[in-house]
């Protein structure tokens, strides 16, 4: 598991359509661990679309990667993920798959949803939360959006981690 201040793992994954999507070549990359069931996910998933939108124009690139076990959890299934796409459910953020585990491994994810901030040099800079309560919208993800400013800024996110909460990640057996 990258500390912070560690360069963070480098991957290659699919989105839904099988297009290889990887972090880097952006002012910064955000990656979230998530799924499709857990309702801590489902509460931050739309503030993490804005957080998408928003600081899209300044070259922020968001990846969402589902690393759940989805013969355990149906729900988490390459169809399940596709479903989500084709409803428009994850617009702006390509939605891949971790089918392996080895990036959620390799990250030391732990929950859904996990955020991981890298800076354009791909060293790990924010891990947490999104913001301090998934049943507050008006949080507006104030964890990430502070980190990412600091970060576009040249500065230091701070508090650079947070506790994630969620649901734990299914792990294969």
């Amino acid at each position: 598991m990258p500390a912070i201040g560690d360069h963070a793992p480098t991957f290659a994954l699919p989105d839904t359509e099988g297009v290889l999507h990887e972090p880097g070549g952006a002012s910064a990359t955000v990656v979230v661990f998530t799924c499709n069931h857990c309702p801590y996910a489902l509460a931050w998933h739309q503030r993490i679309l804005d957080v998408a939108h928003d600081y899209g124009e300044r070259g922020v690139q968001v990846l969402a990667i589902n690393p759940n076990d989805a013969e355990r959890y149906p729900r988490d299934s390459l169809e399940e993920m596709r479903a989500r796409v084709k409803r428009g459910e994850l617009a702006d953020v390509p939605y891949l798959q971790d089918e392996s585990q080895d990036v959620a491994g390799a990250y030391g994810a732990k929950t859904t949803p996990d955020v991981f901030l890298l800076d354009a040099q791909g060293v790990l800079r924010y891990r947490g939360a999104p913001d301090a309560d998934h049943d507050d919208p008006a949080q507006n993800a104030s964890f990430l959006r502070g980190a990412l400013d600091a970060v576009l800024s040249g500065g230091e996110p701070a508090p650079a981690e947070t506790p994630s909460i969620g649901c734990s990640i299914k792990w294969k057996p």
